[in-house]
């Protein structure tokens, strides 16, 4: 299964190097449903995605909002259990350890580069 490095290009900063990928409808309404808790380095981009909602998580998550172009349209740091957050312009999301967008400086208007290995 491939995976993915995510690098926030506008400050510099690594959000994630082993990020799963949920590009299919089973995977996108999995999600991180079935997961613990998320690693430091890892994390989850959904494609395509407007809205996420954290009923039944485990953990809390840092969400953000993408356009087709990967600039951060909108961020929900340390989104907790039973929370919806959406983006209608949003063309995808990608979730990450709660505290990773702190730690890195992310904000809003950031360009992020998403780059697949296997």
């Amino acid at each position: 299964m491939p995976k993915l490095r995510v690098t926030n290009q506008t400050r510099g900063r690594i959000l994630a190097d082993r990020a799963d990928l949920a590009d299919t409808s089973a995977k996108r309404r999995t999600g991180l449903l079935k997961h613990k808790g998320l690693a430091p380095g890892e994390g989850l981009w959904i494609v395509p995605c407007e809205g996420v909602h954290t009923f039944a998580m485990k953990f809390p998550i840092d969400v953000v909002f993408l356009n087709r172009k990967h600039k951060i349209l909108k961020i929900r740091p340390n989104m907790v259990r039973s929370r919806i957050a959406l983006s209608l312009l949003a063309h995808s999301v990608l979730e990450l350890p709660a505290g990773t967008l702190e730690q890195t400086g992310t904000e809003r208007g950031d360009q992020l580069e998403l780059e697949k290995y296997e």
